[in-house]
């Protein structure tokens, strides 16, 4: 799979906002429509810890014993599909936090449903929303992905229709609260929990020891958010009723590539030695996929250089990458029985000893 595809794939999660044990000022009732997977946990345990009052609507399928103590609504984003949003007929919320809309008409429906009865509808994008290739330190106002069929409702190949889907579903977020919309546009969200396995890999496969293959060079840019920040985030961006569309990609300086490996490495004790593998190598290679990172070049050069200034200024924080890579390897090794498998890590020994061999045979001397 090549990197310009697969980076389409869902790009799913400093210091705390505000000390965990504070309590809002006004605590805020929020609704998470989803609130089991990876995102979602990590707000309910941000709100619950500022003193908010939550509800999480979603199918019950994903770790439904998640939370037994907050109130559920349980039905299908889809109106068309059993019940439909016939559970979120009532009640009234500050706040609406949206992070399982896929496709506009689904999203469109939600928000039309709730607008009457909600302050401030938060929908959680991504940066794969804007037209590729990506400038180099584009801002939010760079041009968005657009779907070649609007009514499309498949994620099509390779994620192909991702991007524009996302778009559109800000646009039907926008339509329906005017002026009381906030979208979030992460990139990669990573840390404990994560399902994904992207980022996990690394700090996992330093953990196994011996000689890491790692694409690029230690110069390269690298953007990723601690889930546990973005949610942090997200509670504040309640509690102080912003909105507008923000950019959250961390850190608040740009961040290297080598720094992220070496966090990684220094996340375990186990002996490990790094052989760099060029960007334009990998790049040629159709089969190879490295997570998080993406080529410096061609097509790929802007993906990890996104601004981040009015998210920054609107409260965002991040925590070291040092942090999230120590916590993210003891979560990993420490996850209970049933949870174990749940988490697929996006690389196998097997693919790394591949390039490994492809590489020797290729480079000079």
């Amino acid at each position: 799979m090549n990197h310009r595809l697969s980076r389409r794939h869902v790009l799913q999660m400093g210091a705390a906002l505000l000390p965990a044990c504070a309590w809002a000022a006004e605590p805020k009732r929020i609704l998470i429509l989803g609130g089991t997977g990876f995102l979602g946990p990590a707000i309910v345990e941000a709100a619950r810890a500022r003193g908010h009052t939550l509800t999480l609507f979603n199918r019950g399928r994903t770790r439904p014993g998640l939370f037994p103590d907050i109130e559920k609504r349980q039905g299908d984003r889809d109106p068309l599909k059993g019940e439909g949003l016939k559970s979120l007929e009532t009640g009234e919320w500050d706040a609406v936090i949206d992070d399982s809309g896929y496709y506009p008409r689904m999203v469109g429906a939600s928000a039309q449903l709730l607008a009457p009865r909600v302050r401030q509808y938060i929908y959680i994008s991504s940066v794969s929303a804007y037209k590729e290739p990506n400038p180099v330190h584009g801002d939010e106002d760079a041009p968005l992905a657009v779907l070649a069929d609007p009514k499309v409702e498949e994620m099509g190949k390779g994620f192909a229709n991702y991007g524009g889907l996302k778009a559109a579903c800000e646009a039907a977020a926008e339509a329906a609260l005017p002026g009381r919309t906030t979208v979030v546009r992460p990139g990669y969200i990573v840390g404990p929990d994560d399902p994904t396995g992207r980022f996990t890999y690394w700090p996992v496969r330093f953990d196994r020891g011996g000689e890491v293959v790692v694409p690029g060079a230690p110069t390269d840019p690298l953007q990723l958010i601690d889930v546990r920040d973005l949610a942090e985030w997200l509670v504040l961006l309640v509690e102080q009723r912003t909105t507008g569309r923000f950019n959250a990609v961390g850190p608040d300086k740009p961040m290297s590539w080598g720094r992220v490996v070496a966090a990684c490495q220094k996340a375990t004790a186990t002996p490990s030695t790094v052989t760099w593998v060029p960007g334009e190598f990998i790049a040629k290679q159709e089969d190879i996929d490295f997570p998080i990172w993406a080529p410096y070049v061609g097509d790929t050069q802007g993906f990890h250089t996104w601004r981040n200034q009015r998210a920054v200024q609107a409260g965002l924080r991040f925590r070291p990458v040092e942090q999230t890579a120590t916590d993210t390897l003891a979560w990993y090794k420490g996850q209970l029985k049933e949870e174990k498998g749940r988490t697929k890590l996006a690389f196998t020994p097997e693919q790394e000893a591949e390039v490994l061999k492809r590489w020797k045979a290729a480079r000079p001397g």
